[in-house]
């Protein structure tokens, strides 16, 4: 993938593993004319925020040309204050690109060298060891950000071949020497949105799989619990026409193929027929999953193209219009899109918990589950209690999902003397869209080991050719529940296939 001024899609940061500068005399002319462009407006004795100035409350604080070096290395010196969790390889290294692409759009000001030390880090792959926790996702990710500053200037830790090295270390194995920020390209490179945006892709890369696989257990259920499947059919959902909705219907419709388990309640009344098992009409649950999976395919399809235009847009302050000749003090590196992006998937994926709950509840009650008898036994003895502690989990589970669905964007917390007194909140909904997907993904492991158990007990030779296989690819690494036993480690194994998208 060449970086300069064109338009990149989300796919790229997921896909893409070559990632190049380009190198033409048109792209280095254009980026050079916007930072010399700033330069000299700096030595006709032009006051810019946080060129010439101090920072945020500070921007009263004038500082002379000869200062801006010290300014720039001062800003990234000071944010070095994050704390948490560190972020993963894979999202230190969006973050990069995502910085790169704002900064290559040629309305930051800062050289065409300075892009060239962003290709260099990924070239090398030498990704900044960057804290989770310290930024409020206006006036940028400064705190985040500042590592990536640091690191270019070789300083902080690195990830660096699987280990945490020290830059300056790492610089001299590799012959890199350090960089020294010209004016304004520190505060370049923090003034923006690339932490919660690259939080929000990884997050969403893998909440796509978690909803590819959520489909396939509901799918299940239709044939598992003997299920009409008439609210399915295209006719349904062109009546409603909203494209997720028709996509989930389509996806679960698909999945039941040839099953002998499910039924037509209404569709054929010349040969209506039910079984005493069956039901004309199921639980909201079941009858209305595409519905509530529906709203989630949507607001994810919405979710990206936000994340596509904020990664595409430069978040930046001041921005610099080499070409009208004109400084322009806005606010841009607010986080606002990202933030309600995430604050809304954070909302989906407890909805989609909700709704495997309550359908997991079904498949283990034997007053609701059409013959699969009490919490899915095989061994009918009254001392063995088969998934009803599994049962308790999930729903533990999805308690800690849905109390992390309040909106991080009415968070809004004043900092800096009320200078920022409105931000965004961007990064931690992003952070706390993450922290959903551990407990989910425990959630669909516990689901898909009872819908392996309920295989068992309806006979695979009734069930769908998807539903075998997904079978087949449980029992290959787990065995069916006889005797009470721990559950911990097959959940684990589970949520390894889950992950690398076996049931998607």
């Amino acid at each position: 993938m060449i970086i300069d001024n064109a338009i990149f899609s989300y796919e790229n940061f997921i896909y893409e593993s070559e990632i190049n500068l380009s190198d033409s005399e048109e792209f280095r002319e254009f980026i050079n004319a916007g930072h010399l462009f700033l330069i000299e407006n700096i030595r006709n004795g032009r006051p810019i925020y946080g060129v010439t100035t101090g920072y945020g409350e500070a921007g009263q604080n004038y500082a002379a040309f000869e200062e801006a070096e010290e300014l720039q290395k001062n800003l990234y010196s000071f944010h070095g204050c994050g704390v948490g969790e560190y972020l993963s390889e894979n999202v230190s290294r969006i973050m990069i690109m995502v910085r790169m692409i704002s900064l290559a759009k040629g309305k930051s000001g800062v050289s065409y060298d300075l892009l060239k030390r962003f290709e260099l880090l990924l070239r090398h792959k030498i990704y900044p060891l960057i804290p989770s926790q310290g930024s409020v996702g206006a006036s940028g990710d400064l705190t985040p950000l500042s590592y990536i500053a640091a690191v270019i200037a070789g300083e902080r830790e690195v990830i660096y071949k699987n280990e945490t090295r020290n830059a300056s270390d790492v610089y001299k194995e590799l012959g890199i020497e350090p960089y020294t920020f010209k004016p304004k390209e520190a505060l370049a490179i923090m003034n923006g949105t690339a932490a919660m945006s690259a939080i929000a892709i990884d997050a969403i890369e893998k909440f796509e799989i978690l909803l590819d696989s959520s489909e396939s257990f509901v799918a299940s259920i239709f044939e598992l619990l003997l299920c009409d499947i008439t609210p399915l059919e295209p006719f349904v959902h062109d009546s409603k026409p909203f494209a997720g909705q028709r996509e989930a219907a389509a996806n679960i419709l698909k999945k039941c193929s040839n099953s002998k388990l499910t039924h037509e309640a209404f569709s054929r009344y010349e040969n209506f027929h039910l079984e005493k098992e069956q039901n004309i009409q199921d639980r909201y649950s079941i009858r209305c999953s595409p519905q509530v999976l529906g709203v989630v395919r949507d607001n994810l399809d919405i979710a990206k193209k936000w994340i596509e235009t904020e990664i595409n847009g430069v978040n930046d302050n001041p921005l610099i219009d080499h070409i009208g000749k004109k400084i322009y003090t806005s606010g841009n590196f607010y986080g606002g899109y990202i933030a309600h992006a995430m604050d809304t998937m954070r909302i989906c994926a407890g909805n989609l918990a909700d709704l495997l709950d309550k359908e997991f509840a079904l498949l283990v009650d034997h007053k609701f589950n059409k013959g699969l008898g009490e919490s899915l036994k095989i061994n009918t003895k009254a001392t063995h209690h088969g998934f009803k502690a599994m049962q308790i989990t999930l729903s533990s589970l999805t308690a800690d999902v849905i109390m992390n669905t309040v909106p991080a964007s009415l968070n809004s917390r004043p900092t800096e003397s009320l200078n920022q007194d409105k931000v965004s909140m961007g990064t931690t909904a992003a952070l706390h869209f993450a922290k959903q997907l551990p407990d989910f993904t425990n959630i669909l492991g516990i689901a898909f080991i009872g819908m392996a158990q309920a295989v068992d007990l309806r006979g695979k030779e009734n069930c769908s050719e998807f539903l075998q296989k997904n079978y087949d690819a449980i029992r290959a690494k787990i065995e069916k529940l006889t005797d009470d036993r721990r559950m911990d480690i097959d959940i684990k194994v589970i949520n390894k296939m889950i992950l690398q998208g076996e049931f998607a």
